[in-house]
């Protein structure tokens, strides 16, 4: 497959898409980003790499990072996760607060704010040190020892994370926040701060590529059973409530973020990941859907 060169027909063809969306300025910091920047990169599992554009530029990579806490709340917990958040997808706004009430303060999955802030809560329980030791393990699935926070959008996000309070708060109401809420907000909104460039992320994200192991040191992180789930979450509740649209037109597992980052996984293949801050009403990257529905149509290869 002749990836490079499709990576260079998409291009020419985005030429003629016009510039749609709008940053996600509801978070000071991430509007401070140039909304034009575009980047592509795809980590193939033989070692082949191929992009485009600001590949190597580092962002914020927000809601991408929640399959990360999952991973390593899984690989510290098992499947005593499911006690505490859903497998289904939402259906409303990532941060309802009216769903979570509704449904007793069980997230309907861990790729929404709340799921993931219980799996703050779950990784500070069972972690020593719990930001450092979160660093170190997407260092290491990443095989790069520089990946760290951005502490100022961490701030900023800590600044007007009002909702996300509140959805903590709920939760902690229902006894499904064990610990001190503001102890498990500051965690999350480290977590999100995480920068990557889009060769560190697709790189990150072949270990769902490979079953569950880096394909670099072959070192397992997830049993082939749990890389299964982790991939059928993505595909089912990946993009919030555009998830059923993503699957329709892309046919991949992925994360978005609000940072105008999407990553996607075909297994046993490559892992792909496409930055551009302009984001659509559903809060995921505008052209970044459009990349990967042109490279799945492209390459006529999709999970279905």
């Amino acid at each position: 497959m002749q990836y490079q060169q499709i990576l260079n027909e998409i291009n020419q063809e985005l030429k003629v898409y016009e510039r749609l969306g709008e940053i996600a300025n509801y978070i000071p910091e991430l509007a401070n980003v140039n909304p034009d920047k575009f980047g592509v990169h795809l980590s193939h599992i033989d070692g082949g790499n191929y992009s485009l554009g600001d590949s190597k530029e580092k962002f914020s990579i927000q809601s991408i990072s929640k399959v990360l806490s999952l991973t390593l709340g899984l690989s510290l917990v098992g499947d005593s996760i499911w006690n505490r958040v859903d497998v289904e997808p939402s259906g409303n706004p990532f941060n309802s607060l009216q769903q979570l009430e509704f449904e007793n303060g069980i997230p309907r999955n861990p790729l929404i704010n709340p799921g993931a802030l219980v799996m703050a809560d779950i990784l500070i329980t069972n972690l020593e040190n719990p930001k450092e030791d979160f660093l170190k393990f997407v260092r290491k699935i990443a095989g790069n020892d520089l990946i760290d926070f951005n502490h100022k959008v961490a701030h900023s996000e800590a600044k007007w994370g009002f909702r996300n309070g509140a959805l903590a708060n709920l939760m902690k109401s229902f006894e499904n926040i064990k610990n001190d809420v503001n102890e498990v907000l500051d965690f999350y909104f480290h977590q999100c701060s995480i920068e990557m460039t889009c060769q560190e992320l697709s790189k990150t994200f072949l270990l769902f590529t490979n079953h569950g192991k880096i394909p670099e040191t072959g070192e397992t992180i997830l049993s082939s059973s749990q890389a299964k789930r982790v991939n059928a979450i993505m595909a089912t509740c990946g993009f919030y409530d555009e998830a059923g649209e993503f699957s329709f037109k892309v046919g991949l597992p992925g994360k978005s973020g609000v940072g105008g980052g999407i990553v996607a996984v075909l297994p046993k293949k490559y892992a792909v990941a496409v930055w551009s801050p302009r984001l659509n009403e559903k809060g995921n990257s505008y052209l970044g859907m459009e990349v990967l529905e042109m490279l799945t149509t492209k390459t006529g290869w999709s999970i279905f």
